[in-house]
């Protein structure tokens, strides 16, 4: 296999060793297929299986929710590593406002049969690194989805139990209104190292026997799911209307900006690296040294998403490689934790493939990743031992400035029912 010859020394590559490159694909192989937990995230759980991506109408950068009965489409695509075409197949299922799957039948919440073919596929082309580019789209001519809420697509190589990778979305039928705000001025501080999400909905024009107990919610920030907020009661309570304001538990650490890089050319550094090096099997891309940030860094970023794309932007989903990308973080090593890449190249997760070294001598983190061709997003997570919600505030600092994102998600499950429709959805930029 290519991914085989990839653990061959690279002379001129910094800090590359055969033996660091062996350990990186040990460390992918194990974490990844030992995972299965936070059953709300897109996961790859294989390590042959990258750029898992989930786009509704094929719009980049849009939430992954779309309209019930609207003639919208989601598109579910990844590619396997390696590169001779596989069997896969999926399964669809729905899901409660928690993602633990609802008590509907198959029957209940879509048409045809839940496990499918993956029909579409198209292998790489002139790529160092050989891949299989596959993809899906739901609703199609074999599915229909008939109710709204959480959908989980499950993807399995052929005859094998265990998932390869999940993809997840939601379906909204819009039956209340939602309104946003997000401040600096918060419960806990004061244009200083938070942002604080109040909120409204407005359900008039929609009848429901008891409100306060029949709605869910879920709030996100920048679609991480490792600090989003359930279980919400409204603070007050007006005629058609339940008013979220002053809950310190939408108080979120404000972050900073995403750092960017882009690696389009293979042969040309571009924004933010440093050079480009081949090791007569892959091509390395060696990013610019990242520091230790205590202060706003002010930038148009686009909170932590990649754009996959190659320098000629042409045929970008089966013409652009793999590169083997160098991150470094100069800083002290801190204690009682670990320091992990993140964004949407990681799936907002932090595990064990993505955890960063500490070397001693330099005094900075690092970690060499594969990642597609394209235009990135990252953060440098701290995640301190035994929790399981990361913190900015050590590596990148917390700014009241920061541009964010969040989503309101609003649930309804009436008495008797056997799932939690998707009502209401709304998202908003702290810059609008």
């Amino acid at each position: 296999m290519r991914q085989e010859e990839a653990l061959h020394e690279a002379p001129s590559v910094r800090r590359m060793t055969r033996m660091r490159l062996i350990r990186l694909m040990i460390i992918l192989s194990i974490s990844l297929w030992g995972i299965r937990c936070h059953a709300q995230e897109n996961i790859c759980f294989s390590p042959r299986i990258k750029t898992l991506q989930v786009k509704v109408d094929d719009v980049w950068g849009t939430p992954s929710v779309m309209l019930l009965g609207g003639g919208h489409q989601v598109e579910v695509s990844f590619d396997d590593l390696q590169a001779n075409h596989q069997r896969y197949s999926y399964t669809i299922t729905h899901c409660n406002a928690d993602w633990t799957p609802s008590d509907l039948l198959t029957s209940e919440y879509m048409t045809g049969f839940s496990d499918q073919r993956i029909e579409d596929y198209e292998p790489a082309m002139g790529t160092e690194m050989g891949y299989c580019h596959y993809w899906l789209t739901l609703p199609n001519e074999n599915t229909r989805l008939l109710v709204s809420g959480n959908y989980r697509v499950n993807i399995f190589e052929d005859e094998e139990e265990e998932p390869v990778a999940q993809a997840c979305f939601s379906v909204v039928e819009p039956r209340v209104g939602v309104e946003i705000e997000v401040t600096a001025n918060t419960d806990i501080d004061t244009y200083e190292h938070h942002q604080q999400v109040n909120f409204a909905v407005n359900y008039r024009g929609y009848q429901m026997s008891n409100p306060v107990n029949e709605l869910k919610y879920v709030v996100k920030q920048n679609r991480r799911w490792d600090n989003h907020v359930e279980d919400l009661h409204p603070t007050l309570m007006q005629v058609n209307r339940l008013v979220f304001n002053h809950n310190r538990s939408l108080i979120f650490p404000a972050g900073n900006e995403y750092r960017r890089f882009e690696i389009l050319s293979e042969y040309v550094p571009t924004m933010r690296v440093d050079r480009m090096e081949y090791d007569d099997t892959y091509y390395h891309a060696l990013l610019y040294a990242d520091e230790q940030r205590t202060m706003y860094v002010y930038d148009e970023d686009q909170n932590g998403r990649y754009y996959v794309r190659n320098g000629e932007n042409v045929t970008n989903d089966t013409e652009s490689d793999y590169f083997f990308t160098h991150f470094t973080l100069q800083m002290p090593q801190v204690a009682g934790g670990d320091v992990y890449l993140f964004g949407d190249l990681t799936n907002n997760r932090m595990e064990e493939a993505y955890r960063m070294e500490y070397n001693l001598i330099d005094h900075q983190y690092e970690l060499v990743t594969p990642l597609k061709q394209g235009s990135y997003n990252y953060l440098y997570m701290y995640k301190p031992d035994g929790e399981e919600t990361g913190q900015t505030r050590p590596c990148e600092g917390d700014f009241h400035q920061t541009e964010n994102e969040y989503e309101v998600f609003v649930y309804h499950r009436p008495f008797g029912e056997r799932y939690d429709k998707l009502i209401g959805f709304q998202k908003i930029n702290t810059r609008e």
